[in-house]
């Protein structure tokens, strides 16, 4: 019973073994695309520093590659763990098979001694004559030639359980040298953090002398930005007042073609059709929420099941500022609102579909263009385009371009990207894959 036991034990570590040896390259991956991100995020931070003097753009660039930093010291330790507890198990396999090979020996051993002690022909000839009878010495004979078999297979053992040990003694190695130099990574990043934080920290000192003109600059860009929600806003709730609208003159006209043709039907058998009291259609049930129909609904599903797995609505890119309500970075009491996602991007970058759906409408707003994509009754919003490549009702795919992204006075290609669900707006970082 206990050997079973032990067995069993062992059979579950290995199947821990394996879920964090996918865990592990799962992080490895994890690890790789955020110091990709890091490097793109360091790419714009040296072009800022090049084309313009605003502090607090590069102190936006540098919050996020601390936030980045962050991230990647977490992701190490992580590794690091799941690494010790698999240095763990393979610790307790070594130890157990050197148990067994300790065992297996000291058996052999024995069974050499006894070998030797009977090893000479002239034994093993009288052992078989001494029989009384030839079954008694064909047993003996087949027993004979058994222990020689036996003898053997423990040898081949021997060697089996030492190969094995020696194979998890080289795994142990490559391991300790593994997480030596993942605690290496991360103490140098742990190093390089400090740096940025003391860099953050001088410009923030920089920019506190103007604190006055921050503010002014700050509410003004609130009032506009505000007022760009509202018109936002407005317009979706009068895109979904007309589908509305339109859902309810198709099904009153679905209803009178109904009641023409049974009329019709019944005046040819010479009978008289009473048609049915209609009711109000469900279409006006609510103003601020979509009908759908069964498609609709479907792609509806489709994309509230991909909530944290949609893609980047640019190719690539670094969140220049984050959604909700959060302190200023320099003047810790001024919060700052944000309806969406403001991602920065490279010149000349476009924006792209996030999932599947139907251009809803194409705006002007501010000089520069708005595209609303309707996904249901999900609809996402790519704010401060310069060029569209789409129009009213297309259907669009997944990462599909839809326009150019506008780059402004102080040569900034950003893009704002909302998501509503019918007129309630939604935090589209929760949506988005690893944002």
């Amino acid at each position: 019973m206990p050997k079973f036991i032990l067995s069993l034990f062992f059979i579950l570590m290995a199947f821990q073994g394996f879920a964090q040896e996918d865990q592990q390259q799962k992080l490895e991956q994890r690890k790789a695309q955020i110091q990709e991100e890091i490097r793109e995020n360091e790419r714009l931070l040296q072009a800022t520093k090049k084309k313009e003097k605003s502090v607090k753009s590069l102190i936006e660039i540098q919050k996020t590659k601390i936030n980045l930093k962050e991230r990647l010291i977490n992701t190490t330790e992580k590794q690091t763990k799941l690494l010790s507890n698999d240095m763990y198990i393979n610790q307790i396999q070594i130890n157990h098979l050197k148990k067994e090979l300790e065992v297996l020996k000291e058996d052999y051993a024995e069974m050499i001694v006894k070998s030797y002690k009977s090893r000479s022909e002239q034994s093993r000839a009288m052992f078989l004559l001494s029989s009384e009878n030839f079954l008694q010495a064909y047993k003996r004979a087949q027993y004979m030639k058994q222990y020689t078999s036996y003898r053997k297979m423990q040898g081949e053992e021997i060697k089996d359980k030492a190969a094995q040990l020696a194979l998890f003694n080289d795994k142990l190695s490559v391991q300790k040298t593994a997480k030596q130099k993942l605690i290496e990574e991360n103490e140098k990043e742990r190093i390089a953090l400090q740096i940025e934080k003391q860099e953050q920290e001088k410009l923030i000192n920089s920019l506190k002398k103007d604190k006055k003109k921050i503010i002014a600059e700050i509410n003004k860009k609130q009032k506009e930005s505000r007022s760009i929600e509202r018109q936002i806003d407005k317009l979706i709730r009068e895109a979904i007042a007309e589908a509305n609208r339109k859902a309810r003159e198709a099904e009153i006209a679905r209803n009178k073609a109904e009641i023409a043709k049974k009329t019709a039907e019944a005046k040819a058998a010479g009978k008289k059709y009473e048609a049915p009291v209609v009711k109000t259609p469900v279409a006006v049930a609510s103003p601020t929420k979509f009908v759908l129909s069964t498609e609709g609904q479907a792609l509806s599903n489709n994309f509230k099941a991909n909530r944290g797995r949609l893609p980047w609505p640019v190719d690539k890119g670094i969140v220049y500022s984050a959604y909700g309500q959060h302190a200023h970075p320099v003047i810790k009491t001024l919060v700052v609102h944000n309806s969406g996602v403001e991602i920065e991007t490279e010149s000349g970058s476009s924006a792209r579909a996030v999932f599947s759906g139907e251009v809803m409408k194409v705006q002007l707003m501010s000089n520069v263009k708005v595209v609303y994509i309707k996904h249901g009754d999900f609809i996402t919003v790519y704010q401060n385009l310069s060029k569209v490549y789409v129009g009213l009702g297309d259907k669009v795919a997944a990462k599909q371009s839809i326009g150019q992204i506008h780059r402004n006075a102080s040569e900034k290609t950003i893009l704002k990207f909302l998501i509503y669900q019918n007129a309630t707006i939604l935090n589209p970082q929760v949506w988005i894959n690893n944002m």
